[in-house]
C-alpha cells in the first residue's frame, strides 16, 4: 500500500522528511535529456556572478550547483536542513583550493553563527516557500548578507510533459504536486512556479533591484538592495 506524507497547513511540514527520502535519487532530475541545454548554460553562467565572493548556498540539497559556483567564490558555504542531503553534497568533486562548507541549519531560522556573506544562491528553493511567507524569508536571509549583497534565485518554470503536474491549487496562489519516491511512497508537495512579472512584483516590494532571465526549463533571478553598487 501507499504511503502518503503530506504538508502542514504552511506547505512546507514534511519537506524535510520528504527530501531527505529522496536524497538517493535526487540527482536523477538532472538527467532529464530535454533539460540538458539548458542546464549547459546554467552552469556556464552562474560562476560568474559569485566571482570573489564568500557565498551562502541557501538549501543547497546535494549540492549540484555548489562546484559550479566554488569555480570563482572565494568559499561557499552549503546550507541544508537534511544531513542526509549534505553526505551527497559532500561527495562531490570541488575546484582546488576553494573553501567549501557544509552546515547543518534551517533556511527558516539561519544561527548567527554563519557569520555575514558577500552573496547568496537559493537553487530550488523559493518555490517552496509559500506565497504569505516570502517576506519573513526575504527578512531572515538579509540578516545573513552584507548590505547590498546579490541574491541568486534559481529555480524550475512549469512545463507540461516534463514538469510533475499540478494537483492543488490554493486560493492565494499556492500550487502543489504529488510526487511518487523510488521506494512507493507519495508526497503532496508545495511547488510554485511565478512568472516573471509577478516574481519582480515580489522582490521590488521588499525593497530591491531585480533581473530575470527565463530559459524553456529554468528562470534565473537576480536581485540586491536598492542603492548598492550594482544598481
Amino acid at each position: 500500500m501507499d504511503r502518503m506524507s503530506v504538508d502542514g497547513e504552511h506547505g512546507t511540514q514534511g519537506m524535510r522528511g520528504y527530501y531527505a527520502s529522496r536524497a538517493p535519487e535526487y540527482d536523477a532530475i538532472y538527467a532529464k535529456p530535454e533539460r540538458q541545454a539548458d542546464l549547459r548554460k546554467l552552469e556556464a553562467l552562474l560562476p560568474a556572478l559569485f566571482q570573489g565572493a564568500r557565498v551562502l548556498d541557501v538549501a543547497c540539497g546535494t549540492g549540484y550547483w555548489m562546484p559550479f559556483i566554488a569555480r570563482e567564490a572565494v568559499s561557499v558555504t552549503g546550507v541544508d536542513i537534511n544531513v542526509e542531503t549534505l553526505e551527497r553534497a559532500m561527495e562531490r568533486t570541488y575546484p582546488p583550493g576553494g573553501a567549501v562548507d557544509f552546515v547543518v541549519a534551517d533556511a527558516w531560522a539561519l544561527p548567527d553563527t554563519l557569520g555575514e556573506f558577500d552573496a547568496a544562491f537559493c537553487g530550488f528553493w523559493w518555490s517552496h516557500i509559500p506565497v504569505l511567507d516570502r517576506r519573513r524569508f526575504f527578512a531572515g536571509l538579509k540578516r545573513r548578507l552584507r548590505p547590498g549583497a546579490p541574491v541568486v534565485l534559481l529555480d524550475n518554470r512549469y512545463v507540461p510533459g516534463s514538469s510533475t503536474p499540478i494537483v492543488e491549487r490554493d486560493a492565494v496562489g499556492n500550487t502543489w504536486q504529488l510526487r511518487r519516491l523510488q521506494d512507493g511512497s507519495e508526497h503532496r508537495v508545495l511547488k510554485n512556479f511565478p512568472e516573471e512579472t509577478s516574481l519582480l512584483a515580489d522582490l521590488n516590494a521588499y525593497g530591491v533591484e531585480a533581473r530575470y532571465l527565463e530559459l524553456e526549463y529554468y528562470w534565473v533571478g537576480m536581485f540586491f538592495r536598492r542603492g548598492s553598487a550594482l544598481a
